[in-house]
């Protein structure tokens, strides 16, 4: 045990500052759990898309990341972090906005795109946001200022799953038919209920663009302060610098496992619940939103008590006792039956809580200047969302276009597909044990 010295975590003449970055934290976590369930909503309301195609929506949502976080590296290595937040918000706002005649064309590729360009904003937005949280303040206190930052992004989330599920999935009419009904229905009646739930999908992302203009407006009036910079140095040499350090590069592919599990839990839950559903009562049905959102709840308790906790324990030893405890909650929604199961899955969520903060602060402490490129290789690392859950959704799709068509070793495929968030939780362990002895 450590005790740290009595700096506050965010100084008295900052914190307006860190107030409107830490509002970006909220966008960005609307954004991805808005979009989670809608995996769900696509696949009811074009059933001829198999799981795979309709896990294409983590896969165009987390692309962005990968391909935007470089180039908003050199955005705001070249003009300035205010600039890269303002581009990140415009483009957000384009994103969302594009659902519109996504919706009218009726195109599941046209809805792709938009979900990429949504996410290249989000790539600059995190970019941008994450090194600065960790600059506004003394080097002491930077994780613990990061992790208090990202516990806002929760909240962002809750927002979203109350969305997705009040606006979205309770209310496009193609969830409300079982198949049987649903292929009963003629052409005329089909489509006519497809314009609407497309429409009905697209209404939160047109209001959450709206949002973002007004956001937009708030960055452009608050004055954000300079981060000190060291000498500059060519884009080769900043390179060498950053990979030169230890934690670097292992903390970047860590990130990028965590992403995919995180996401493929928060996603492929719809689908757990879904199972657990057909061997229950008609009047006793689970409410996958719920769930998520309970999984939500305690992610966000969990980033609040590391916070305290840093202050007492090595970071990294946190982290490796929370990535141990990640790996046997995956394994007991696997193996678990019925409700442990389930309820195992959503325990996950408490001790992921604290991957994505502590991971990058650990592979840029001390980075300087340099923080805005490593920022952008960590960034880039979130493409782990788009790579891995589209596997998981083969692995359900084994059997055919039923959750549980087949067994995988004595496990119905829906939930030994969990097997992929465990075998991507595990890179955290090590990166944890590993830095625990250094930090």
């Amino acid at each position: 045990m450590s005790t740290k010295k009595n700096t506050p975590v965010v100084s008295k003449e900052l914190v307006l500052p860190f107030i409107v970055i830490t509002s970006l934290f909220a966008l960005w976590g609307f954004a991805n759990d808005v979009t989670n369930p809608m995996v769900t909503a696509f696949k009811k309301v074009m059933p001829e898309l198999s799981w795979f195609q309709a896990y294409l929506v983590q896969f165009a949502f987390y692309f962005g990341y990968g391909c935007m976080a470089l180039p908003a590296a050199l955005f705001i290595r070249k003009y300035s972090y205010k600039s890269g937040i303002l581009l990140g918000l415009g483009l957000y706002a384009i994103g969302a906005f594009l659902f519109y005649p996504a919706s009218s064309l009726e195109d599941y590729n046209f809805f792709l795109i938009s979900l990429y360009v949504i996410t290249c904003g989000l790539s600059l937005l995190e970019t941008t946001a994450n090194p600065l949280i960790l600059s506004l303040g003394d080097k002491s206190t930077a994780t613990r200022r990061l992790n208090l930052a990202q516990a806002f992004n929760p909240i962002g989330s809750l927002s979203g799953m109350l969305i997705a599920q009040f606006v979205v999935l309770s209310q496009i009419q193609s969830n409300q038919l079982t198949e049987e009904a649903y292929s009963a229905l003629d052409t005329v009646t089909k489509s006519t209920m497809r314009t609407e739930d497309l429409a009905t999908i697209s209404s939160p992302y047109l209001g959450i663009g709206a949002v973002v203009l007004v956001v937009l407006g708030i960055v452009w009036m608050t004055k954000i302060p300079k981060v000190q910079e060291e000498e500059e140095i060519t884009l080769k040499e900043s390179f060498q610098k950053i990979f030169a350090k230890k934690a670097f590069l292992p903390g970047v592919l860590t990130q990028a496992t965590y992403v995919g599990a995180q996401i493929m839990c928060w996603t492929a839950i719809f689908q757990y619940v879904e199972y657990l559903n057909q061997s229950r009562p008609a009047n006793d049905q689970l409410q996958a939103t719920y769930w998520n959102m309970f999984a939500m709840s305690i992610f966000l308790s969990g980033r609040f008590i590391a916070t305290g906790l840093m202050s007492k324990f090595k970071a990294p030893k946190l982290l490796f006792l929370y990535a141990i405890m990640s790996v046997l909650c995956c394994l007991g929604a696997i193996v678990m039956p019925g409700m442990a199961g389930l309820v195992s899955l959503v325990f996950v969520s408490l001790f992921m809580s604290i991957n994505f903060p502590t991971i990058y602060g650990i592979a840029l402490k001390d980075m300087g200047g340099e923080a805005k490129v490593g920022s952008a290789f960590l960034v880039m690392a979130i493409v782990g969302g788009a790579i891995f859950p589209p596997m998981q959704g083969l692995i359900i799709d084994i059997g055919g276009p039923e959750l549980a068509n087949t067994t995988i070793l004595g496990v119905p495929e829906v939930k030994f597909s969990f097997i992929m968030p465990m075998i991507c939780l595990i890179p955290v362990i090590f990166y944890g044990y590993s830095n625990s002895k250094t930090a």
